[in-house]
């Protein structure tokens, strides 16, 4: 890969890194319409077909194996958590792609480092690292 190319994919990185930091309130989850029927056989919800009371509206996500489950009151807080949950599935393709970039300019670091390793052997450079010195004893 050419220079030109590594450098493309660092700013590549760096534009996601960007975007990440400008990412607002997120949260996880599935946001669902419920109907549900109240029983009173008198009641609208109890003619056949009929699509019950509601919608009421629930927040479903994930938390530590289990399924925890939140009521989002009817309103501007509806419209607030589909967009939260918007913002966090842009956050996740954001996370997928930066891994990607970084993994391929961790790969070329690593193939320009054995590039450089190789060039100084055929140099004649030595393999062994160099040992720093100890440190003279202080005379007190």
């Amino acid at each position: 890969m050419t220079t030109e190319q590594q450098q493309a994919l660092v700013r590549r990185r760096e534009e996601l890194m960007g975007q990440l930091a400008a990412l607002g309130d997120m949260r996880p989850g599935s946001l669902v319409a419920r109907y549900r029927r109240c029983g009173k056989p008198r009641c609208h919800c109890a003619a056949p077909g009929a699509r019950g009371h509601g919608p009421s509206w629930s927040l479903t996500r994930d938390v530590k194996g289990k399924t925890v489950t939140k009521v989002i009151p009817v309103g501007p807080a509806v419209q607030r958590t589909k967009a939260q949950i918007a913002e966090y599935r842009r956050f996740r393709e954001l996370m997928r792609q930066l891994v990607e970039v970084s993994d391929q300019v961790c790969d070329e670091l690593l193939r320009s480092g054995e590039a450089a390793s190789s060039e100084a052997a055929k140099k004649g450079a030595s393999k062994r690292p160099l040992r720093r010195k100890s440190s003279p004893k202080s005379k007190r």
